[in-house]
């Protein structure tokens, strides 16, 4: 009997291994597409998962189950982000084919310099990245490193990994990003120090991602790539343009930075005094914060630019974004599959056996922590998911327990732990890929191993802080 229970504890474990051996197989080896091979898996998730798990069982059968429960988690991620990804996808060509892209681009080199533009790609985005989600924000950043590109003629995996470096790990980290956001109410530390904290500890593992970001540009020469939207030859017509023909600088920045600034304002109002404290602003900037609603606006803003500098009628505004919105299609299949998988994987129970197998064990909390929000980031690859299930079950794992050191460094840690592995089950790898034109290969020889390199470099710096800052 209690091998038969030392089995049934292990086996979530068991289901892990074989769904992301499975996923490798099918997509690295077998070259099928990702979509299929990711809602492949996430049915195969729920076959396997035990017996009596599944939502709405024993009243039905579990294979029928396993078929219906992960179409439903497909759905509710495709009803998160399918808009965003849309509404994103718009500003992103519009912004290129107005010339606005570019129009940026040579403000940064005329004001950083053309050797530095990577850096100020890197230090202006992590401040745009603060209150914004990481693949919204990489989408409407990506114009910028395509057109840099251009302008520069070299170092396009440089440019690309200094958006991802810029804008990653805040998600994890810093509130008023949900996961950071609901981590800090689940584990009672106080959310204007948890942005403080969150802020400052990012800045050194951020530098360190920047470091083997360059490493990794000098050693990957990616090339500049055909991706849906805007042809390569109507880039390089408009990096060409005089000055005078591309559009203002403030008309250039609007429909980027509108929406980034009407969510930041939405977020921080909600999360520091709602309506108590902001009144009537704090409802219309709930709804004009909406990422939705703002996304929707920098479209429509987007859109406005285009038209007037490319001179469109609506018909040709349509042909301009068919293009872009089929890629976001596929990247919201991908995407939505992607959490589908990570659903079912909740559901066969893979983080109530991390939790149970951690239960009782003499081991580095800090470490612990770190540990499995990387495994579970992984093992379903999104972030917020990830330090949310993480901290839940912290809380859980340290009651009762007097910490040698503040609480506010086991929230640091999770959320390096999130940023952990990103690999074919995370939207952002995707995101990242398609955006870019890098292959699946060329993102796991890039962005997989700089967030990895700042996920760990946040855990060092978080056991150190920890060892001689203790902050009790």
């Amino acid at each position: 009997m209690l091998a038969l229970i030392d089995s049934s504890k292990l086996w979530p474990f068991g289901i892990l291994a074989i769904c992301v051996v499975t996923i490798i197989v099918l997509i690295t080896k077998l070259r099928v597409h990702a979509f299929l091979a990711l809602i492949g898996v996430a049915v195969l998730a729920g076959l396997l998962a035990p017996v009596g798990r599944l939502p709405g069982e024993p009243a039905s059968n579990h294979w029928i189950q396993a078929v219906e429960v992960a179409t439903v988690e497909f759905g509710t991620v495709c009803g998160k982000i399918g808009l965003v990804i849309a509404f994103a996808s718009i500003i992103g060509v519009c912004v290129m084919e107005s010339g606005a892209a570019d129009k940026v681009v040579r403000r940064f080199i005329g004001v950083f310099g053309e050797s530095r533009a990577g850096f100020a790609l890197l230090a202006g985005g992590f401040l745009l990245g603060l209150p914004i989600f990481f693949d919204t924000f990489f989408m409407l950043l990506i114009p910028l490193a395509r057109a840099l590109r251009l302008r520069t003629g070299r170092d396009y995996t440089l440019f690309v990994m200094a958006i991802c470096c810029a804008g990653a790990v805040t998600h994890t980290l810093v509130a008023p990003h949900p996961g950071p956001l609901a981590m800090a109410e689940t584990m009672k530390v106080d959310l204007g120090w948890s942005v403080i904290a969150g802020t400052l500890a990012s800045i050194l593992p951020v530098l360190f991602g920047w470091q083997v970001a360059k490493w990794v540009n000098r050693r990957t020469n990616i090339p500049l790539r055909e991706t849906a939207g805007v042809p390569l030859a109507e880039l390089q017509t408009i990096a060409n343009k005089p000055e005078s023909e591309l559009p203002s600088f403030f008309a250039s920045m609007l429909p980027v930075l509108l929406p980034i600034l009407l969510i930041s304002t939405a977020s921080f109002t909600a999360a520091f005094g709602g309506g108590a404290r902001f009144g009537s602003f704090h409802a219309v900037m709930g709804f004009l914060g909406n990422r939705n609603i703002a996304l929707l606006i920098g479209a429509l803003l987007a859109m406005i630019l285009v038209v007037r500098h490319r001179k469109l009628a609506l018909h040709g505004l349509g042909e301009l974004l068919s293009p872009a919105l089929e890629t976001a299609g596929v990247i919201i299949l991908i995407t939505s599959a992607g959490g589908a998988f990570g659903g079912m994987l909740r559901h066969a129970g893979v983080g109530d056996a991390i939790r149970d197998a951690a239960a009782g064990r003499s081991i580095n909390l800090i470490l612990l922590a770190w540990t499995v929000a990387a495994v579970l980031k992984f093992a379903q690859g999104s972030g917020t998911v990830s330090v949310l299930t993480t901290a839940a079950m912290m809380v859980g794992v340290t009651q009762g327990v007097e910490l040698p050191y503040h609480p506010m460094y086991l929230f640091i840690a999770i959320g390096f732990g999130g940023l952990g592995l990103s690999w074919m089950n995370d939207s952002g790898f995707w995101v990242i890929g398609r955006l870019s034109g890098f292959t699946e290969r060329e993102t796991l020889c890039t962005w997989t191993v700089v967030a990895f390199a700042m996920s760990f470099a946040g855990l060092l710096e978080t056991l150190l802080l920890a060892k001689f800052l203790p902050f009790k």
